[in-house]
């Protein structure tokens, strides 16, 4: 049995890895990540690549490890890939419908302002507020997404049965 860490300033890969109770060498066993590699990236001595990510993320079981080095260490990501926090199904579902009955109202004037292809001085401001309100939306569907990934993580949402469905209605 490996020791466990007691510093206070743990980061994410080591906190979920500790939250599933694996040691450095079996989280190496189950990502394919050397103990030693996973080491320095707990540390902070280097950043994982977006394959390590993505193996650290299905082997503790925790898909928001993706989520957070895309908004918070890609690079390209940082400026594009908005963080998305866990929320609860009906606190997703009840905000989407209150940006989507929001943005019912704006339709009209999105139209105004798109008609001659250009946004002239006087719409910027309104240009700007449905641009906004179209974001929230973008990140209420990304967050459903993170909650349906983390539901099948977690074996609440039948993998089989949703893969299925979805590979149908593609």
């Amino acid at each position: 049995m490996g020791r466990v860490s007691v510093k206070d300033n743990k980061n994410i890969y080591q906190l979920k890895r500790e939250e599933v109770g694996y040691t450095r060498e079996k989280a190496s066993e189950i990502t394919g990540i050397s103990p030693d590699k996973i080491e320095k990236i707990e540390n902070r001595g280097v950043v994982p690549y977006p394959e390590e990510v993505l193996a650290m993320a299905e082997g503790y079981r925790e898909p928001s490890l993706c989520n957070h080095y895309c908004s918070k260490e890609c690079a390209i990501g940082k400026q594009y890939v908005p963080e998305v926090s866990v929320k609860d199904l009906r606190q997703i579902v009840l905000e989407m419908m209150v940006s989507l009955n929001g943005l019912q109202s704006k339709q009209n004037r999105l139209m105004e302002i798109s008609i001659d292809n250009t946004v002239d001085d006087d719409q910027i401001s309104d240009f700007i507020d449905i641009q906004n309100e179209l974001e929230k939306i973008s990140v209420l569907v990304e967050t459903l997404q993170f909650w349906s990934e983390e539901m099948l993580a977690e074996g609440k949402i039948n993998k089989e049965k949703y893969e299925e469905i979805k590979a149908k209605l593609k």
